[in-house]
């Protein structure tokens, strides 16, 4: 049987704090929150808090379709791990551990029933790439 469980990863050459303020901020995840060049997030919000609520507007950039990806957060511990619940009461769990000046995001969530497991996984690791990609490029924004 075939765990519902999936979990990515990606390392990032930055600082924990650097990468923590890239993943946390809307501003900032309106610029890398889209699996592919002709999806993108519109809008942003961000109440990083236990019990507090996020929402990103993600849009194929034709119009053609877009959904709010939105959920609430049930554990939160700067620069080390998010873990929240999405309105369909799947849970999603985000660590950060710092590997000198490069930092270890895993994500591990549940997967949904409409979509096979492995579609799934490459959907989230493009976005995770693309938070990779990012990163990568404003690592020195706090120096």
């Amino acid at each position: 049987m075939e765990s519902n469980v999936v979990t990515i990863s990606t390392l990032v050459d930055a600082p924990i704090d650097t990468v923590w303020k890239l993943w946390t901020d809307p501003d900032h995840i309106k610029q890398w929150n889209h699996a592919s060049d002709d999806w993108h997030t519109t809008e942003a919000e961000n109440d990083l808090r236990i019990g507090g609520k996020f929402r990103s507007r993600m849009e194929a950039k034709d119009q053609s379709m877009g959904f709010d990806f939105e959920g609430v957060y049930e554990e939160v511990k700067v620069n080390e791990l998010i873990q929240y619940r999405l309105d369909d009461e799947r849970r999603v769990r985000v660590s950060f551990t710092s590997e000198g000046d490069w930092t270890k995001v895993v994500e591990v969530f549940d997967a949904e029933s409409m979509n096979p497991i492995e579609l799934q996984r490459q959907g989230w690791q493009a976005i995770l790439d693309n938070f990779t990609r990012y990163a990568n490029g404003k690592k020195k924004m706090n120096d």
